[in-house]
């Protein structure tokens, strides 16, 4: 089975990095030094050229951070114009065009995932900033992932001193803020600003003084910084322009989980619990993270995870692949990377 491939974001690069698997086959254009192209040229030697071509590899290994700007795809060359059966290392960027493909029929979980991404290509990345009135940090919501990126912090003033001072100080924060932040933007970036005062409200207002037309929200949360940026997630706070993103439904869920657990609630994890579960029929929905669930080395009740988790559609279960690029993913993969919510108490 094969299947073709465009590369339209970081998370299309996330989804891919957990489809190219150790054993599959994977083209795309490449280029290779023609050791046939050296010699002697004038008394020196001329190094090889490089060679544009269609190259297929068998993959041994990848290699991905979160938000990075491209994927390593480590293999030995099963199809080129030569070096077949040398070692080769694909660099895989967003707007790249792959083929992957397996002796055997991609299975469902790697179909759902294909269907996220797909879907996920109509969902534009968020602005998020978490405003006080000294610091500003800035964040993007991605469908499966949320990023850091700049940091404004104002030294001296705005705290104490001076009122008309600090007040001076506050407004030159802020407009330097607002000009950095319409400058790293792109115009049709949407941008929540939230935070736990007024503060939010205040560089709203800076911005659309500024002419910025951008759609614009002010949220009010409890926290500020990252914490705040959780709480929007996992509270739903943004309503439904975030609502089908998979990173709220994920953060949501697992959220859920953590509600249920001191109580002893209908909610299960580690590897007998959750066996004991699936054999019971008392699984509703699966949690697990997208790297756990194919990482071949780890077994539940002596089988790997994939294996293990067919069994959800006959107990007519949903498996949620979760991804470890939020704060979430990384607490589910604190408790073994997988939790199930029950249809009840066990």
């Amino acid at each position: 089975m094969l299947w073709r491939l465009r590369i339209e974001s970081e998370d299309d690069l996330w989804t891919l990095s957990h489809l190219a698997r150790s054993g599959l086959l994977i083209g795309m254009l490449g280029e290779r030094r023609d050791q046939t192209t050296t010699g002697e040229e004038g008394g020196r030697a001329k190094a090889a050229e490089r060679k544009k071509m269609w190259i297929r590899l068998k993959i041994s290994s990848t290699e991905y951070q979160p938000f990075s700007e491209n994927l390593r795809i480590h293999g030995v060359i099963e199809e080129a114009h030569f070096d077949v059966g040398l070692h080769h290392t694909h660099v895989v960027e967003v707007r790249d065009e792959v083929e992957i493909s397996a002796p055997h029929p991609f299975s469902d979980s790697d179909w759902d995932l294909l269907r996220q991404a797909e879907k996920a290509a109509n969902q534009i990345n968020i602005a998020l900033a978490m405003v006080e009135m000294d610091e500003i940090v800035l964040f993007y919501i991605t469908p499966r992932g949320l990023r850091e990126g700049a940091t404004w912090t104002m030294r001296g003033g705005g705290k104490r001193g001076d009122l008309k001072q600090s007040s001076g100080i506050g407004a030159a924060f802020r407009s330097n803020v607002v000009k950095a932040v319409r400058a790293t933007l792109d115009e049709s970036t949407p941008l929540l600003l939230c935070g736990p005062g007024h503060a939010r409200e205040v560089l709203l207002d800076d911005m659309k003084a500024a002419g910025d037309a951008r759609f614009m929200k002010s949220i009010a949360t409890s926290m500020a910084g990252r914490a705040g940026a959780n709480e929007l997630l996992r509270d739903g706070l943004a309503g439904d322009l975030l609502s089908e993103y998979a990173i709220t439904k994920e953060t949501a869920l697992i959220e859920e989980a953590w509600t249920r657990l001191p109580t002893n609630g209908a909610v299960a994890y580690g590897h007998h619990a959750l066996d004991l579960a699936m054999k019971e029929g008392a699984i509703e929905t699966l949690l697990i993270t997208a790297d756990l669930l194919r990482d071949e080395t780890q077994t539940i009740n002596g089988r790997p995870w994939a294996s293990w988790a067919e069994g959800l559609a006959d107990i007519g279960a949903v498996m949620v692949q979760c991804s470890v690029d939020h704060d979430a993913g990384q607490q589910l993969v604190g408790i073994g990377g997988a939790v199930a919510l029950l249809r009840y108490t066990m």
